[in-house]
């Protein structure tokens, strides 16, 4: 089962992602969560300590392997490289494990230029391609505010797409942007999950500006998962039952829908 998680920032994108990789780790499944938002929180949404989460570097920034990957240096133009490096052994290499979960983080995909076709892409680019298509683990992708890591070759690969949307204007200009980008290169199953939902006019609010989408599922504001975050522990280690139920519930019907 392959997932990609989008949403504008601060909706809870990091959240979802790191409560479902959660789940499936307990249930003894190999679990690979991929962070490809620049914005990289989902290493303490999983719950790693503050002393270990500085240690993880993107790798966009592992220079070393990226020159050795695409036989060009870093940030030199004009260079001749490859564009189908080998990202095989990569995920293996170069994951941090948190409570059971493999994270990759990814770091940012420049957009300068047009599209840069720098090293650092084309490693990224191929990455993500061998792990949507060839890999074979539950995989959790959290991603920026839109489908920039995702291309055409890729969209059949990742079996449903979650858009995390908060009852707030912001957040529906997003998602309707990263509706239009997702249906451009071809992905075809996009559920859209409300989150941070305090009262019925929330609910109505986020339903009637998609009139097209039944709402996958609606999940209540928690004060708990700002405390998680605090404390340094994961998002559903100290959470009501009411809230770990939404978040199981989730995955069971994603499984349902998506496991045959």
């Amino acid at each position: 089962m392959k997932i990609a998680i989008s949403g504008k920032g601060g909706v809870g994108k990091s959240t979802l992602a790191a409560a479902l990789a959660l789940l499936m780790a307990r249930q003894d499944r190999r679990v690979l969560a991929i962070d490809a938002d620049s914005d990289a929180n989902l290493a303490a949404a999983l719950g790693i300590s503050g002393k270990d989460l500085n240690k993880i570097i993107p790798v966009a920034a592992q220079v070393a392997l990226i020159e050795e990957r695409t036989g060009a240096k870093v940030k030199q133009y004009g260079q001749i490289f490859k564009l189908n490096p080998d990202v095989s052994d990569i995920a293996e290499k170069y994951a941090t494990h948190i409570n059971g979960v493999a994270l990759l983080v990814l770091g940012a995909i420049e957009k300068g230029g047009g599209g840069c076709a720098c090293p650092e892409n084309v490693l990224l680019r191929a990455l993500v391609t061998d792990l949507v298509l060839y890999k074979n683990d539950a995989l959790i992708m959290d991603m920026e505010p839109g489908v920039e890591h995702l291309g055409r070759a890729t969209a059949h690969g990742v079996d449903v797409m979650l858009i995390v949307i908060e009852p707030g204007q912001r957040s529906i200009d997003s998602t309707r942007r990263i509706l239009g980008m997702a249906e451009e290169i071809g992905l075809k199953n996009i559920q859209l999950i409300a989150n941070k939902i305090k009262q019925a006019e929330d609910e109505k609010f986020i339903q009637d500006a998609f009139p097209e989408h039944k709402i996958f599922s609606f999940i209540p504001y928690s004060d708990q998962i700002l405390q998680s975050d605090r404390t340094g522990i994961s998002v559903i280690d100290n959470v009501s039952e009411d809230l770990m139920e939404h978040f199981v519930n989730i995955l069971q019907r994603l499984e349902k829908q998506l496991i045959k």
